[in-house]
């Protein structure tokens, strides 16, 4: 029941509410479900649409991708599949395992210490399923 002193919590109930009516499925959804929905682009694909294919002197996607994942983490790493999703994604597109846990760690210093080690467990969930893969 939504607190109604909160806007806050008025305004989520009634997207809740409003969901339900649009999709009855919509009130089991889950964002790890979600995450099963989306699979992992191939590079090429993410090069052009995230890296230089079309600004050729700019960004490759791999970097792209670590810029996100530092984002991510200073942001306290709440979004569990954004975190999982973009590590996914980085490690598809040329991240090693040890680049991804640098830039999880060096946002320690920005988001704090709580938000590096939760970072570090989700991206763990991912990497962990990859362990034949270069270090």
């Amino acid at each position: 029941m939504a607190d109604d002193n909160n806007p806050f919590a008025v305004m989520m109930k009634q997207a809740q509410d409003m969901a339900k009516a649009m999709n009855p499925a919509m009130e089991n959804f889950s964002p790890k479900g979600f995450e099963a929905l989306w699979p992992t682009m191939p590079k090429e694909v993410m090069e052009m649409m995230f890296g230089n294919t079309v600004n050729k002197d700019g960004l490759d996607a791999k970097t792209r991708l670590l810029l996100t994942l530092a984002g991510l983490t200073c942001q306290g790493a709440q979004a569990d599949s954004a975190v999982r999703q973009t590590v996914r994604h980085a490690l598809e597109a040329g991240a090693k395992k040890q680049e991804i846990v640098e830039t999880i760690g060096q946002m320690s210093v920005f988001a704090g210490i709580p938000a590096m080690t939760r970072a570090l467990e989700l991206a763990q969930e991912v990497m962990g399923d990859n362990e034949d893969e270069d270090q």
